[in-house]
């Protein structure tokens, strides 16, 4: 499914994009759902297992931020998640893929949420890093609508702090702090992951990356989904069991020798203040990279 080249870029740079993974239909399947999530939401007043609301989120104006596990409550999401073309690239990159979990990050027009600064591997460490997590673009991403921003060949860096300043995980980067940790990253040599709806991400677990506000007038909608590979075991421990575990395997057979690697590993303990979302975790964090709706200015009319 991937060629020598992407794999070589995936190597270097630990992300790709691959278009035209999804069709014409299924994007527009995946669409029609999320609307309907969408509108659903007007019923919710509170962040609950499904829903992850802006802080301007009305029964008037219906605003989400983050669709939590969609795959656990449709059908259209469940499908993507163990597209076979998805599992072929993860199958390419590993030789076996087991499934994680999802979300869809809204990015709705005009004011969906940022995402500071962070590794997803700060949130998971486990064995080996052969993970990573697809992302499907079920709108056109371009600069305007804040894609998301990947430091190239930072997977291959240290795990950063991604502590808040009472010394709770948080779940966010302090970019002030870097140089005083004794890196080399330089945040303004990110990279967009652009392309037409239908295309997909492919960045490493221990890639640094986040996305600004969407302060455009166009959706950017982002069905994420996280895999590893078969040998790779969650350090914090599973808490399905080993049954729950290999239902989760897609490609290749299961194991109980966990491959383990020299890999950088810094826990995500004591956990996060604010529990429920990434969102949620940043906002102990003390500090803010990008711009939010609410910080910008309003200009007169």
């Amino acid at each position: 499914m991937l060629a020598d080249a992407q794999r070589a870029v995936y190597d270097r740079d630990g992300f790709i994009v691959v278009p035209d993974v999804f069709s014409a239909a299924e994007i527009e399947e995946l669409r029609r759902v999320t609307d309907e999530f969408v509108r659903n939401a007007a019923s919710v007043a509170a962040n609950d297992e499904v829903y992850d609301l802006e802080d301007t989120h009305s029964a008037v104006e219906p605003r989400v931020r983050r669709l939590k596990a969609p795959h656990l409550h449709h059908s259209a999401y469940f499908r993507a998640s163990r597209n076979d073309k998805v599992v072929a690239i993860l199958r390419d990159l590993w030789g076996s893929v087991r499934f994680d979990t999802g979300k869809l990050n809204m990015k709705s027009a005009g004011f969906g949420a940022p995402v500071e600064w962070h590794q997803d591997w700060a949130f998971y460490p486990h064995t080996n890093d052969d993970l990573a997590a697809i992302g499907i673009m079920l709108d056109d991403v371009d600069m305007e609508n804040g894609p998301m921003l990947v430091v190239p060949g930072s997977h291959k860096g240290p795990v950063w702090d991604h502590h808040g300043p009472n010394g709770r995980f948080c779940g966010a980067m302090d970019p002030a702090r870097l140089a005083q940790e004794g890196g080399d990253i330089d945040l303004s040599k990110a990279l967009p992951c652009l392309g037409k709806a239908g295309s997909i991400t492919v960045h490493h677990v221990r890639a640094v990356h986040g996305s600004a506000t969407n302060f455009s007038g166009r959706e950017r909608r982002f069905l994420l989904f996280q895999y590893r590979a078969a040998d790779a075991w969650p350090l914090l421990g599973f808490p399905g069991g080993i049954e729950k575990f290999d239902e989760l395997l897609l490609a290749g057979a299961p194991t109980l020798e966990p491959r383990l690697a020299a890999v950088p590993v810094r826990l995500p303990l004591p956990p996060a203040e604010h529990q429920g979302s990434i969102y949620e975790n940043q906002r102990a964090s003390g500090r803010r990279y990008f711009e939010t709706a609410a910080e910008r200015p309003v200009a007169a009319e």
